[in-house]
């Protein structure tokens, strides 16, 4: 696996859409109903989906990993902007890490470790005193990455895919 790290573009969207698709359903097939689930994904990675717009806003900082031409990892980064009440005052100018997805033939590679440093040295760079993020309770495996980068839960909201209901923890790493 020869890995190259860079910026996507709006001509890598719809790759990157697949490989998020493909990523998401495979670790959460069997936690979401199926028919809630394909809501879900055409919402987030639809051709006019969450993804798309994410990649033409300048707000939002990427960083993608290929193999080849295939996207096998990406990292989104952002001023906090958690679209729920968080139970306490974060600091200002804190960023969020807003998605964190590795391709599954990619899982365990070290693709996530140099995505998650790259988003730390960044809201570094930008004199951020926290990162946020938040992932699903019983995503075992995102649970024990976070926590070996240094995160901990601080919080928690109700994230929906379609209209069922999921635990999510709001996670803080301070700087």
């Amino acid at each position: 696996m020869s890995i190259e790290y860079r910026t996507p573009n709006a001509a890598d969207g719809l790759a990157l859409s697949a490989m998020a698709r493909a990523s998401f359903a495979a670790t959460f097939a069997g936690k979401i109903e199926p028919a809630e689930l394909a809501v879900y994904l055409d919402t987030a990675y639809g051709p006019a989906g969450d993804m798309q717009r994410d990649l033409a806003n300048p707000a939002v900082n990427w960083r993608a990993a290929y193999d080849g031409d295939a996207p096998i990892g990406y990292i989104k980064v952002s001023a906090l902007a958690l679209p729920y009440e968080v139970p306490f005052d974060p600091a200002s100018g804190a960023m969020e890490v807003r998605q964190l997805y590795i391709d599954e033939s990619a899982k365990g590679s070290g693709v996530a470790d140099t995505l998650m440093r790259w988003a730390i040295d960044l809201a570094r760079s930008r004199s951020t005193k926290e990162l946020y993020l938040a992932v699903f309770d019983d995503n075992a495996r995102a649970v024990r990455f976070y926590t070996r980068h240094g995160f901990g839960k601080v919080g928690s909201f109700t994230f929906y895919t379609g209209s069922q209901p999921h635990d999510d923890g709001i996670w803080r790493l301070v700087l």
